[in-house]
């Protein structure tokens, strides 16, 4: 990537449009490519406009035509029944077009049966600032922006009716279609049309879908333990609505049954006020208001809390509630004080007196309204990266308020934690020894693993290898873990639709989908990982194990500066879809 250099004006970021719930499907204006468009790269492209499949595994440039390698005038996909499958085809062009469309036909297999044209979608990929690993080859440390090669990467997926194409430029268009559960196997063709503003037709694809006899599950009973982290204060901040009004819910709803819609199985809550000391561009509020009284006594109201998880839950994100956090990473637990009449906030260690008398009185009173409320037996106290003692001192004082509250910890391995933490998540590259993996399976504790900032390979950084996404999934069913998590869903940026870097962190290391009920290459392709393990699990009960173990066994996160996640997405896969 070349540098883009804001201090000396190259590029001027746009200031952020807030959409209101109105506005949800609002069109937007993506950022000015600084880069002018070279007609030597456009030389040998045959004037006009031209239509061809891509791939899913690549992000197109805006302002080159497409090397005829990653090219083909067909598709031919394997999917299950209930499973969704995408590719992407490439719309570029010598001249301008205005106002195209696309539209898409049903799939026949010839023999009467169908695949409704409902059941297929398309996208138009937009365009989002990004930046760059680190210098030592992370993704982690505070960044300054012009300290950082930038450019315009394809991400969000938007779903509107038309787009302009400029002349000498390339619009990907997302193709997805998902398969009804009810579908007769066998092979289905249909095409999508390319239209110009006078809905005169540019070009017609043709692809096919061979139907598997097999049948996914519904997403709401996958085995994939899924916890993406949500921010409802982000939706809040960007489509202006106060927080947990119903304006609010009305908004979040597409973004919640979006993350419902791929197995997300974790509520994520805060029970304190900033538990992850204002590291994201809005700070997570107390969803429990602690009030401390006159006569030192304390109250909870739990009614935000209250109106998220039955919200969440209506959603159809049922499995688990997980409650930040115990462990805040400045110590600071804020509270209204009835005597001043004002917020204030005491620091304590976890194991001193002061953090006990904070927390004991709290935890009786919230474990009784969980279990008022039927939510107890789902709950966990949640804590994340925290060192191992300062756990250990925070789970003896929760055990010695209810013996039966769950704890979970996304976080290092430590064999001393092992047999506390029922939801255990350890980064990337460590592992439970057999011995644990079995204790802890036959207790069905979810046991997952998690990726961040530390890893260059793999990510989901908006300039990340689009396969590294689905690599994830694979990763999973290779190691038998059972499931993955990471942060964050919707922590988004300021300007999140036009500009995905912030001040700490790699560009998109905060979301994975886009204001306006958007998807992203990464989202999507994160999903089909997901539906590969489940496939995975599947077979085994079948007895195809063997089979699949080889491929599986060249999931190994540190060898992907070697190898692309691509290549083995594409080997796995094939292996998967020939049993």
């Amino acid at each position: 990537m070349i540098r883009q250099l804001l201090a000396t004006g190259i590029f001027v970021a746009t200031s952020l449009t807030v959409f209101g719930q109105a506005g949800i499907n609002s069109d937007y204006s993506e950022l000015k490519d600084w880069r002018k468009v070279d007609p030597a790269a456009w030389s040998a492209i045959r004037p006009g406009t031209h239509v061809q499949f891509g791939s899913a595994d690549l992000r197109y440039d805006k302002l080159y035509a497409p090397e005829s390698g990653s090219l083909a005038t067909s598709w031919s996909a394997h999917a299950w029944k209930n499973e969704k499958i995408h590719t992407q085809f490439v719309i570029y062009t010598t001249q301008a077009q205005p106002g195209v469309t696309v539209s898409k036909s049903a799939l026949s297999d010839g023999k009467g049966n169908t695949i409704p044209s409902s059941a297929v979608s398309t996208g138009f990929l937009r365009y989002v600032m990004t930046d760059e690993l680190n210098s030592e080859g992370g993704g982690c440390g505070y960044r300054k922006p012009e300290e950082f090669d930038s450019s315009l990467v394809a991400d969000a997926i938007d779903y509107k009716s038309s787009i302009n194409i400029a002349a000498n430029s390339t619009q990907p268009v997302w193709l997805s279609i998902k398969v009804p559960a009810g579908t007769a196997a066998g092979v289905y063709k249909g095409t999508v049309t390319v239209k110009n503003n006078k809905g005169v037709s540019i070009k017609t694809l043709n692809y096919d879908v061979t139907v598997n006899s097999r049948t996914l599950p519904e997403a709401k009973d996958w085995q994939y333990h899924l916890d993406l982290w949500q921010s409802p204060y982000a939706i809040s901040r960007y489509h202006n609505v106060k927080p947990f009004s119903k304006e609010h819910f009305d908004a979040m709803r597409p973004y919640m049954t979006q993350l419902a819609g791929i197995g997300q199985k974790v509520i994520t809550t805060s029970i304190i006020y900033d538990p992850w000391n204002s590291q994201t561009e809005d700070i997570y509020g107390d969803m429990v208001k602690w009030t401390k009284k006159r006569d030192g006594s304390w109250t909870y109201d739990y009614s935000e809390f209250d109106k998220w998880v039955e919200f969440m839950m209506e959603c159809g994100i049922t499995k688990q509630i997980a409650c930040y956090s115990m462990i805040p990473w400045n110590l600071k637990f804020y509270y209204y004080e009835e005597a001043t009449g004002k917020m204030t906030h005491i620091v304590a260690k976890p194991g001193s007196a002061e953090y006990d008398a904070h927390w004991r009185p709290m935890l009786a009173d919230f474990a009784k309204h969980l279990k008022q409320k039927g939510w107890f037996d789902i709950t966990c106290i949640a804590m994340d990266e925290r060192p191992m003692e300062a756990m250990q001192a925070a789970i003896k004082l929760i055990r010695s308020v209810d013996k039966d509250f769950k704890v979970s910890l996304a976080g290092n391995y430590h064999k001393e934690l092992v047999n506390d933490i029922y939801d255990y998540c350890i980064a990337i590259g460590q592992d439970f020894t057999p011995e644990e993996r079995a204790t802890r399976f036959g207790k069905n504790w979810p046991t997952t693993y998690y990726t961040c900032c530390t890893e260059g390979f793999p990510n989901t950084f908006t300039f990340s290898p689009p396969a590294e996404s689905a690599w994830l999934g694979y990763y999973a069913a290779g190691k038998d873990y059972k499931g993955y998590l990471r942060w964050a869903y919707n922590c988004w940026v300021k300007d999140p639709l036009r500009d995905s870097r912030f001040r700490t962190w790699a560009a998109g290391d905060t979301y994975l989908v886009y204001p306006g009920g958007r998807s992203s290459i990464r989202f999507e392709r994160l999903a089909e990982g997901i539906q590969a393990y489940e496939k995975v699990q599947i077979l085994k009960k079948e007895g195809k194990g063997p089979q699949l173990e080889k491929v599986l066994k060249t999931f190994e996160w540190n060898t992907l500066k070697q190898k692309k996640a691509e290549d083995m997405v594409k080997a796995a896969a094939a292996v998967i879809n020939s049993l």
